[in-house]
């Protein structure tokens, strides 16, 4: 199969990069076209308690696009929804499913819908109903005319069947990326996000542990850094 566009979709500024900023460099340099999905505003985020709260989403926006550009993505789609309170809702749904059909793409990267016990800051609920609604939007939802027809009818936007996905933070990896060399570009991407990493100590050192911790479990060496993904045919 011929991956020419991705689509990510994620709960958070920010989650893209955390999870698969190294896969998503990768990509774009390999000329893929990928774009974002970010479902919440991100206005729970945050550590300065002197910013205003009205003020996090504009912020949040920033950083994620700062951080697109730094992995080579400037396609990035804002949904709005409340950060902290994102439901399986139909409209979240429809909205997810919108952009399915605006971007077209082969392949969408998405967070998990399922608990993983082993590495619960991926399961935070906004990640798990993100997850849930995507995989509701690319089956049955985008692909099929009669849902949403508001999308088709008022909007123009026709039924599109995404044939795979890539689930980040799941309990269950059968896939395994490479990404040793595109670990400054996680940096930048990740440092991006000032009111969200800006306040942590040796960032460099806590991403090497992680990703040296995944390429172990690969078998790529311990030198190595890895990203991990469960790889669905959704066809």
């Amino acid at each position: 199969m011929e991956i020419e566009r991705i689509l990510v979709i994620t709960a958070h500024p920010d989650d893209v990069d955390f999870g698969a900023g190294g896969t998503i460099r990768g990509w774009t340099q390999a000329g893929i076209a990928v774009s974002y999905c970010i479902c919440t505003n991100g206005d729970a985020g945050g550590s300065d308690p002197d910013v205003p709260r009205s003020e996090i989403p504009k912020i949040r926006q920033a950083e994620q696009r700062a951080a697109g550009a730094a992995l080579g993505v400037t396609d990035i789609h804002f949904l709005g929804y409340q950060d902290g309170d994102l439901q399986v809702s139909q409209d979240l749904r429809r909205d997810i499913s919108r952009v399915i059909r605006q971007v077209r793409p082969q392949r969408v990267l998405m967070q998990s819908p399922e608990r993983n016990w082993d590495r619960i800051y991926a399961s935070h609920p906004d990640h798990l109903a993100a997850g849930e609604a995507a995989i509701f939007a690319v089956y049955p939802d985008a692909r099929n005319p009669f849902a949403h027809p508001t999308l088709l009818s008022e909007e123009g936007l026709a039924a599109w069947s995404v044939e795979e996905v890539w689930v980040m933070g799941s309990p269950v990896v059968n896939h395994y990326e490479d990404v040793t060399e595109m670990l400054p570009h996680k940096l930048a991407a990740l440092q991006a996000h000032e009111s969200q990493t800006g306040h942590m100590e040796d960032l460099e050192g806590r991403i090497r542990m992680w990703m040296s911790a995944t390429a172990i479990d690969a078998g790529f060496g311990s030198e190595a850094l890895a990203e991990s993904f469960r790889v669905v045919n959704t066809a």
